[in-house]
Parts: structure tokens; C-alpha cells; sequence
């Protein structure tokens, strides 16, 4: 997705949060489909959005039906609670020594934007001296919004007390982004420090409580995720590890609802299309 879109991803690890405010949403509809094998398997696909605005209404009839159904949840992370766990995974992984100073790891062009971000976040840039480029980017991206990162769809769901499952870690998420190349990180930085429009990510959240893929799906066309590297690495190879451990889980009978970022629903890498290559039924229900 473009550059909005892309920070929310971000928010999967509890950094960055919603800060649009609006009383005016739609009635919700957002996509969910139901899987079936051919021996009786069933579980859902529940495209998620990590942080949403005060009085954004999501949950639906058949929703709640649908989780009165499943017998497992499934999500990116399970103790997404846990902020403890989450600070020593970041961490662990966040800083090295030798690093240029933060506003030279971006071109000339972008220094100004990056200057602003962190004046508009209370930040100085000796304050990153060794944060690595990534890191800095979620750091400055959290700093520049206000809301809470608990008004989250993931976090309700868990709340559900449902036994529960994670796909990842901490320490997994933050590997990928740590394992990336320093030139993508330096674009995440850049795109981190220029991203500040609130019409886009009202856009976005309009579109995920709508149920509209179609517009999701155009978003996913622009900005970092259309570099081939970063798409590959944070959502097909992704995408490819979560089916090997959904496919189990389905054939085993745990009725799994999988809610993990909408993101991952979309296109042929997304899950539903990755399923439906296993040989299993994907049906939109709502």
C-alpha cells in the first residue's frame, strides 16, 4: 500500500497508532470469508486493521456468529498485550554503533521533511545517534500521532478469550525489518518523516470498515510495497510461512479464525488465494 496504508502495518508491533477522529462511519462490513476442505475443514479469514479511531464502529451480527463458531484464533502475534516482551524484542535489535547521523541517511530532498517529523514529535537527532534507520522510522512515525494503541481490532479480538495462537513473535517481526537492506531502511525512514495526511488514512479505514477490497487493493500498488524486495520479504514470503502453519490447523479441526493485517487478504499472494491454490474452498461472507 502507499505510504499510510504501509505505517499501519507498523502499528502490528503496538508503535504507531490512529489518530483520526470522526463520529461520521459508515455501517460495518468489513471482509470476511469462510474456508472449507474437502473433508469437512472449516475455519475464517478476518482481514484486520491494527489501530482505528474513537467511535469507529467494526463489529458486526455475523462476525460474532462467525466467532461463536471458531474454535481457535489466530494472529500475528498472541501476547500483543505484553509490552514488556515487545520493548526487549525492539531492543534487542534496534541499535548499532558507527551509524551517519539520522538526517544524512536520507537524501538531501527528504532532510527537510525528516527535520519536521522530529520537531513535530519532540525528538532530537542525536537522540537516534545509534538507532538503527528502521527503528528511527516506527520510533518518529509513533511520535508524530496521537491516539491509543489498544483501540486496535487485533487486541478486541484476543480479548475474546479464545484459545489462541500466534503466528509470530517480537522478535520475529522485528528480524524483518532489521534483516533488510540499509537502503530500505533509509526509504521507511524517509517515507516515515513525509507521510502526514489524515484524508489518506481516513481513506484507508473507510475502505477496511466498508469491506472495500477493491480500494485496498489500489493502495497496494504504490509506495514501499511495491518494492519488489520489501513486498517479498514483509508479505508473500510471509503470507507462504502463515499457510503452512493455517493449512495444520484447518486439517486438524480447531476451526481457526485467522485475523492477522488486511493487507495480507489481498491479490493472489494474499491468504484467501493462497488457500484456494491448497485446494480449499474461500467464500466471502461478508
Amino acid at each position: 500500500m502507499n505510504r499510510r496504508p504501509w505505517l499501519a502495518l507498523l502499528a502490528a508491533f503496538g508503535l504507531l497508532s490512529c489518530r483520526t477522529q470522526h463520529n461520521d462511519w459508515p455501517a460495518p462490513s468489513p471482509a470476511l470469508w469462510q474456508v472449507t476442505g474437502p473433508h469437512g475443514e472449516t475455519g475464517w479469514l478476518f482481514g484486520t486493521i491494527h489501530a482505528l479511531p474513537k467511535g469507529a464502529r467494526w463489529e458486526t451480527p455475523a462476525l460474532d456468529r462467525t466467532l461463536d463458531r471458531a474454535g481457535l484464533l489466530v494472529v500475528e502475534i498472541a501476547n500483543l498485550s505484553n509490552s514488556a516482551a515487545q520493548a526487549q524484542a525492539f531492543a534487542a535489535v534496534s541499535r548499532s554503533a558507527g551509524l551517519p547521523p539520522l538526517l544524512s541517511r536520507v537524501a538531501p530532498s527528504a532532510r527537510p521533511a525528516l527535520a519536521k517529523a522530529l520537531e513535530r514529535g519532540g525528538l532530537q537527532e542525536h537522540d537516534f545517534a545509534s538507532v538503527e534507520s528502521w527503528a528511527a522510522a516506527l520510533i518518529i512515525a509513533n511520535a508524530g500521532h496521537a491516539g491509543e494503541a489498544e483501540n486496535g481490532v487485533d487486541r478486541a479480538l484476543l480479548g475474546r478469550r479464545l484459545p489462541t495462537v500466534g503466528l509470530e513473535g517480537f522478535a520475529e517481526q522485528f528480524a524483518l525489518f532489521d534483516r533488510m537492506p540499509e537502503r530500505e531502511q533509509d526509504d521507511l525512514l524517509r517515507l516515515s518523516a513525509e507521510d502526514d495526511d489524515p484524508r489518506e488514512e481516513r481513506r484507508l479505514t473507510l475502505a477496511w470498515i466498508k469491506g472495500d477490497l477493491a480500494a485496498l487493493d489500489r493502495e497496494a500498488d504504490d509506495g514501499i510495497l511495491a518494492d519488489p524486495e520489501l513486498r517479498r520479504t514483509l508479505l508473500i514470503d510471509r503470507n507462504r510461512a502463515w499457510v503452512d502453519r493455517i493449512v495444520p490447523l484447518l486439517q486438524q479441526g480447531r476451526r481457526p479464525f485467522v485475523a492477522v493485517g488486511a493487507d495480507h487478504m489481498l491479490g493472489d499472494v494474499g491468504l484467501p488465494a493462497q488457500l484456494q491454490h491448497r485446494g480449499f474452498t474461500v467464500r466471502r461472507i461478508q
